[in-house]
């Protein structure tokens, strides 16, 4: 079984990939030389708060939350990530510094990590997986982060809301309130409210 998660998981990835930019046979080979297949528990982190990365995933199965700390402990969610997504703490990776959030399975899940030092030379190697990611770069970073910058400042609760559930509407009744909650920057009590109104 173990053996056959991984084989599906390792197509889900090339799939994911191609999505953006479809990569080579030979590009594939280098690829799947440095991932490895992982089994993560509910709960279990695969980056932690002052810890060097030394890779990004790919989720195969599951779902994963990255959160912060404010000054008074209370959790913040950035993002959630679930099938076909590549969760890691980018910025610490690229200036080989600790990471400042974590990232947490909130159910049983199944990932590839991707090695990212062996990772940056293949992009000098190959130019094909290098517009993969100058694609997936712009879609999933600078317009998707623009949009959801844009969001927290413009846009009430109400209508962040709205906008969570179009945004993950196959996906947002696998999380908690308390999760969504965090992710809008707003209480579960708040959520709740407006829940209710819509009943």
């Amino acid at each position: 079984m173990a053996n056959n998660n991984k084989t599906i998981a390792f197509k889900a990835l090339r799939n994911a990939i191609n999505t953006y930019f479809e990569i080579s046979d030979n590009t594939w080979n280098d690829l799947e030389d440095i991932c490895t297949f992982m089994e993560i528990k509910k709960n279990d982190y695969i980056t932690r708060f002052n810890e060097h990365p030394d890779g990004f995933y790919f989720v195969s199965v599951g779902l994963f939350r990255s959160y912060i700390l404010n000054e008074k402990g209370n959790e913040y969610n950035k993002n959630f990530f679930f099938e076909n997504t590549f969760p890691g703490s980018m910025v610490a990776l690229l200036k080989k510094q600790t990471s400042n959030f974590e990232i947490q399975a909130l159910e049983d899940s199944q990932v590839i990590h991707i090695d990212f030092k062996k990772y940056r030379d293949l992009l000098l190697k190959h130019d094909d997986l290098k517009l993969f990611q100058i694609y997936y770069l712009e879609n999933n970073w600078l317009i998707s982060k623009d949009a959801r910058e844009v969001d927290i400042v413009q846009k009430d609760a109400d209508e962040r809301y709205d906008e969570f559930l179009e945004t993950y509407e196959n996906q947002h009744s696998r999380l908690t309130q308390y999760h969504i909650a965090s992710h809008l920057g707003i209480t579960a009590t708040q959520l709740s409210r407006i829940r209710k109104k819509r009943i």
